[in-house]
């Protein structure tokens, strides 16, 4: 396996490291053909995020010289975690959604990223992954949603084995900052840490470095950005990207896109999460941008691109061909611009970091349940009835039931008894064998029902029926080892669940910028204007 190590290839962002905070992973990148039609009519089809930029160039210049570009891509574990989560169930057409995990990466592994990215003080230390971005591609290719999470959202990182060394690297003691995860054996963790996060099943992960994201920018020949005022990103310490851009909409390319993808000081409140704007403004410019002009019918110009793009990906197995990106290439390019939804997760601020709110839940069960985020999925104008398993149920009293207690959150202390009271129900209604499990007590924000393996998948679902719990809350996982019904912080008392009434709109609070909106600006703070 060749993998790009710990300090991987990133994707060029911000950084920990107070000094210059770097990004990346949205950095542009290239775009491809398609059956050998003419280069300028293969560009002008492409519509995507950074992500479907990157496969357009890649895949394009792949047929000329595959087994080379082939070579150039670095790969790496996709999840190094213990528990997996069950990809989707299939539509009626049979098709799944896709969810590719860009992640961005501080370390300055070369002499070219550390003068891009500064900090040399950090040369070779361990690398932490500052951009995380979720691209969900829905399962009829319709749509397209990206749910950034700031570099220092408070999380638990579970266990992850280098798949390099067999290193463990023992679950994190409490919650510490995401952008850990990258050093606990790669970005496979990083997977992991997303997965037991959110509950989404991740199908990819995509790393991009800082030198690739200067080429693949200059190659675009310049993504159009808008600032409300003039802004020098650098205060008195030094601290800043070094952007310097005149009020008003100007095309950035090569170490000036990378300057605008990194700012933070500067931008609104000088947050992650005004960075994350930012960078949402960028990815969508640059896939309208890609859409209407022919920036790269120059052969030459393509292959530079396609060399320098290779170079910068470490992705997971699953992509690690010229073949394998073109093909998730081909389902990128379905999508117009105004079907792509940008947002960030819902957080709230715990001292100088940020934790996931309600509405950060909220968000995940729309991209689980493939929801589309710019609320224009017709297929969910009605709720249709709820599909029950293949498999059928065995007697209830011969279902074995472990029930726990997940009812404790950030502000409550977990509820008491609700384990033995809810064992006691399923006892009553018949299934002999429901028992109790005192021994852990868990945070789940709403009641659900695990199994581990297909064949109990109707056995599951009898429990949650038997109950009133949705088979929506019915998930098959890998972290049990049979049927496990954890109660949830939405029962703390009662005998009767009543499920929460489920809202499919997008938070307020996720900020969402559609992929069309081409009046976008990001506002300067008045203390970096010139």
């Amino acid at each position: 396996m060749a993998r790009q190590g710990v300090g991987g290839r990133e994707v060029a962002q911000n950084s920990v490291r107070e000094a210059e905070p770097a990004q990346a992973a949205d950095g542009g990148d290239a775009r491809h053909g398609a059956r050998r039609a003419p280069r300028k009519h293969r560009l002008l089809r492409w519509t995507a995020t950074t992500l479907a930029v990157l496969i357009l160039g890649t895949a394009g210049a792949g047929y000329l010289y595959y087994r080379h570009l082939n070579a150039n891509i670095r790969h790496d574990d996709l999840n190094l975690g213990d528990n997996k989560v069950a990809a989707p169930t299939p539509n009626a057409a049979g098709q799944t959604p896709l969810n590719i995990l860009l992640i961005g990466s501080d370390a300055r592994d070369t002499k070219e990223n550390q003068q891009l990215g500064g900090a040399k003080e950090t040369f070779g230390s361990a690398p932490l992954a500052d951009v995380q971005m979720l691209v969900h591609l829905s399962a009829d290719r319709s749509n397209m949603s990206v749910v950034s999470m700031p570099r220092d959202t408070l999380v638990r990182i579970p266990k992850c084995t280098d798949p390099d060394d067999d290193k463990v690297y023992a679950a994190s003691d409490g919650r510490v900052m995401t952008n850990q995860s990258l050093g606990h054996g790669g970005p496979g963790c990083t997977v992991a840490t997303w997965q037991e996060l959110t509950g989404i099943h991740i199908d990819h992960f995509m790393m991009v470095d800082f030198s690739g994201v200067v080429s693949m920018a200059d190659a675009i020949g310049g993504v159009p950005v808008c600032v409300d005022a003039n802004i020098l990103s650098r205060d008195r310490l030094g601290h800043g990207s070094g952007l310097k851009l005149q009020e008003g909409t100007h095309p950035v390319k090569g170490k000036q896109a990378l300057q605008w993808l990194r700012t933070r000081y500067g931008f609104e409140d000088g947050s992650d999460l005004a960075r994350a704007k930012a960078q949402h403004m960028y990815m969508n410019s640059m896939v309208r941008e890609l859409r209407e002009n022919a920036t790269l019918s120059n052969p030459g110009k393509l292959r530079t691109l396609a060399e320098r793009a290779t170079e910068a990906l470490t992705v997971d197995p699953g992509l690690d061909t010229v073949k394998k990106l073109y093909d998730l290439g081909n389902d990128l390019r379905k999508v117009e611009p105004k079907r792509i939804t940008m947002t960030t997760m819902p957080n709230r601020y715990v001292g100088a970091r940020v934790e996931p709110t309600e509405d950060a839940e909220q968000l995940f069960r729309l991209v689980r349940e493939d929801i589309a985020l710019d609320g224009k999925d017709k297929k969910r104008a009605g709720r249709t009835e709820e599909k029950g398993s293949d498999d059928p149920a065995a007697p209830v009293g011969e279902i074995g039931v472990q029930v726990q207690n997940g009812t404790r959150t950030d502000t409550l202390a977990p509820a008491r008894g609700r384990a033995s009271t809810v064992a006691g129900l399923l006892l009553d209604k018949g299934f002999a064998k429901a028992a109790a499990d005192q021994s852990v007590v868990l945070s789940e924000p709403k009641t659900i029902v695990r199994y581990p393996s297909a064949e109990l998948e109707g056995d599951a679902q009898a429990v949650a029926k038997s109950l009133g719990i949705p088979l929506s809350s019915v998930k098959r996982s890998t972290a049990v080892s049979g049927v496990t019904l954890v109660v949830g912080a939405d029962w703390r008392e009662g005998t009767a669940y009543r499920a929460p009434k489920e809202d499919d709109k997008t938070p307020k609070s996720a900020e969402a910028l559609n992929g069309a909106d081409d009046e976008a600006c990001m506002h300067v703070n008045p203390g970096f204007t010139w």
